[in-house]
């Protein structure tokens, strides 16, 4: 056994619920990635899962609740080829993965102890060199234990594009109340004792309120959504207790501002986005922060672009424009064409999208009939 994988899992007690670990990797090839890359990465854990607990592997990607996950895209310098991504050859890179439940820290303790020298992903192989601790081994209830005194200030980092589902849409706004349901919905998923939601976010909007950021808005290809848009930068967040003081309320904020660190924020966080870190008042400061915002590379501006372009162009084809089957048929449609026009095989959109590959041939074929169309009107 590794020194790195030893001192993972000798830090790791039977009753951990979360745990956040980070695999360093080394491309043993040059592998090109497409721009919603992580897609693999996710694939990927859910399959070293399944391999040794299909029941697992299947309520993880299947369940109804709070994914009990969480992962990071690859931190390391991707160059970019055409409208893809390359990972170079013996280049080293990180990958992280956060584990919000007993079932999943266990499973993944017994993995650490037998992971897998490579890292299939499906553009390439990945060596993993090492494995350490990121995130302290420990429980809901330790979290718990650990905020009794409240914080007035404190300072929220947003690594990748972060953003919320509102009335069907995303919403990239750092908005308190949207930020803290997302800690509590996981933390009610899987703590020991859960709190009334409308309650606790009712109150948080009369005390949480923000005193500064330094925000950039950006979109990111990502998943099957073809891109989402998404804020990344730094919130500064202060409290005022006196507007309406509960005990409990102010021992849970702490608790939740601590589990950031570990289920990320908002929407797709089992995709790469969302992953959060809290900034310690030395960093502030100091004027430190040791990692810098992902954003979008110009092959995901590229992806994003030709799907809106296409989305549109598809509508204007429709008798009936308006409505969401409308929106929604234009819009897998562009996903389609735009990630088969980067190079990508009909046979993964379809597997990624979870369709039909028929359905997405025929998509594809009614796509480009469509824009032929369009081309004979103009000229």
């Amino acid at each position: 056994m590794s020194r790195n994988k030893a001192a993972a899992i000798t830090q790791w007690k039977a009753h951990t619920e979360l745990v956040g670990i980070t695999l360093t990797l080394k491309a043993l090839n040059d592998i090109e990635l497409f721009p919603n890359y992580t897609i693999g990465l996710h694939a990927w854990f859910l399959h070293q899962v399944q391999d040794s607990n299909p029941k697992l592997s299947a309520y993880l990607h299947d369940g109804q609740s709070e994914k009990a996950f969480a992962i990071s895209p690859l931190n390391g310098k991707l160059e970019p080829k055409a409208q893809n991504l390359i990972a170079k050859a013996d280049n080293i890179y990180t990958w992280s993965i956060s584990a919000l439940s007993k079932p999943v820290c266990d499973w993944l303790k017994n993995w650490c102890n037998r992971y897998p020298s490579i890292l299939n992903h499906y553009a390439g192989n990945f060596a993993i060199e090492a494995i350490v601790i990121n995130q302290d081994a420990t429980t809901y209830n330790n979290l718990w234990s650990a905020s009794l005194s409240p914080q007035l200030q404190f300072t929220l980092a947003f690594l990748t594009p972060t953003c919320f589902r509102s009335k069907n849409h995303h919403l990239p706004l750092p908005i308190p109340v949207n930020i803290f349901h997302s800690y509590l919905r996981r933390w009610n998923d899987f703590a020991p004792e859960a709190f009334p939601q409308e309650e606790f976010l009712a109150w948080i909007e009369q005390v949480v309120y923000i005193t500064n950021y330094d925000l950039n808005c950006t979109k990111v290809a990502v998943a099957k959504q073809g891109y989402v848009t998404g804020f990344t930068g730094t919130v500064e967040f202060a409290v005022d207790f006196k507007a309406s003081y509960n005990s409990d309320f102010e021992r849970l904020l702490s608790a939740l501002i601590k589990l950031a660190t570990y289920c990320g924020t908002g929407h797709k966080t089992t995709f790469g986005l969302g992953q959060t870190r809290l900034i310690g008042k030395d960093e502030i400061r100091n004027g430190k922060n040791e990692k810098d915002p992902i954003t979008t590379t110009p092959i995901q501006e590229y992806l994003i672009k030709r799907i809106m372009e296409l989305t549109h162009l598809f509508l204007q084809t429709k008798k009936r424009q308006g409505g969401d089957r409308a929106q929604n048929t234009a819009k897998v449609w562009a996903t389609i064409l735009a990630r088969y026009e980067l190079g990508e095989r009909l046979k993964a959109i379809a597997i990624d999208l979870d369709m039909p590959y028929e359905t997405v041939k025929k998509y594809a074929q009614a796509a480009r009939k469509a824009i032929g169309a369009a081309v004979e009107k103009i000229v």
